[in-house]
C-alpha cells in the first residue's frame, strides 16, 4: 500500500499527479500486429466477411447479452454496422485475421473520458471462426496498448454479470474485477447486472510484457498450439456488491 498523503487540514487524500496531461482521442486507423488488424470498421468493406463468421453461430447464443441482433439477413446486419461505426466515440474497429485474411469481428473504445484518462474497451463480438484465436487475443492487446501508450490511466471493461465466459475472458486479459452495479441497464426486456472490470497503467507495464511473450511466434508449435497459458497479473480484490 502506498504510503498515505495528508492535505494542510490532516485529511487524507490521493497522491498527486503534478504533471498531469489529458490524452488525446485514440486515433481511429489501422493498427498492425503480427496476427490481426484492426481497421477503422467500414459497413460497406467489412459487412460480408463478419457476416459470414456471424452466420456459423446458427443458434443466436453469440447475442445472448447484446442489446443488438440476432440478425437473420445480410442487410439488416449491415445496418446495424453502418449504425454503430458513424460518429467519433464510440470507435469500432473491424478484427482482421491474418491466418483468415478478412474481418471476423469487432470491438470499440467506448465512453472515452480524456480528462481523467479513462476509456472502456467494449462493444465486442468474436464470431466463432475468430474465437480461441491468437488474433483475437493479439486485438485485444493492440487496444490496450494503443490507449496506455497514448497516457490513459485506466482502461475498463464492463459486461452482463451472467455472462461468464465474457467475465472469464476478462480476468484472463489481466483485468482486475472491481464489483458489480446492481439493475444497472434495462435491456432485451430484462435487467442487467454490471460486472465492472479495469486496468490501470501501472499494471500494464507487466501486462504488456506477458502478452508480448505469449504472442511470440515460438510459444506456439507447429499446430498453432500454445505452450504456455497468457498469465497476465490482476489486482486481487474483494469486491462483491
Amino acid at each position: 500500500m502506498p504510503p498515505e498523503r495528508h492535505n494542510e487540514l490532516g485529511q487524507v487524500v490521493g497522491f498527486p499527479l503534478p504533471d498531469w496531461r489529458p490524452p488525446p482521442l485514440p486515433p481511429h486507423e489501422v493498427i498492425e500486429g503480427r496476427w490481426a488488424k484492426l481497421e477503422p470498421l467500414d459497413a460497406e468493406k467489412h459487412t460480408a466477411s463478419i457476416y459470414r463468421g456471424v452466420r456459423v453461430d446458427s443458434e443466436g447464443r453469440n447475442w445472448t447479452y447484446s442489446p443488438a441482433g440476432p440478425f437473420s439477413t445480410s442487410a439488416g446486419f449491415s445496418a446495424w454496422l453502418q449504425s454503430i461505426s458513424a460518429g467519433e466515440v464510440p470507435m469500432y474497429f473491424a478484427i482482421v485475421s491474418r491466418s483468415f485474411g478478412e474481418a471476423l469481428g469487432y470491438a470499440s473504445y467506448f465512453d472515452a473520458d480524456p480528462p481523467n484518462g479513462v476509456i472502456e474497451i467494449g462493444g465486442i463480438h468474436f464470431t466463432e471462426p475468430l474465437k480461441r484465436t491468437v488474433a483475437a487475443t493479439e486485438a485485444m492487446y493492440l487496444m490496450l496498448g494503443t490507449v496506455f501508450d497514448l497516457g490513459y490511466r485506466r482502461c475498463e471493461r464492463r459486461c452482463d454479470a451472467l455472462n461468464g465466459p465474457s467475465r472469464a475472458a476478462a480476468e484472463r486479459l489481466g483485468f482486475s474485477f472491481e464489483g458489480i452495479f446492481r439493475q444497472h441497464w434495462v435491456y432485451n426486456g430484462r435487467n442487467r447486472d454490471t460486472a465492472w472490470y479495469s486496468m490501470i497503467d501501472s499494471e500494464w507495464a507487466t501486462n504488456r510484457t506477458s502478452f508480448e511473450e505469449w504472442l511470440d511466434p515460438a510459444n506456439f508449435d507447429a499446430r498453432g498450439v500454445q505452450r504456455t497459458r497468457l498469465r497476465c497479473s490482476m489486482r486481487k480484490t474483494s469486491s462483491s456488491a
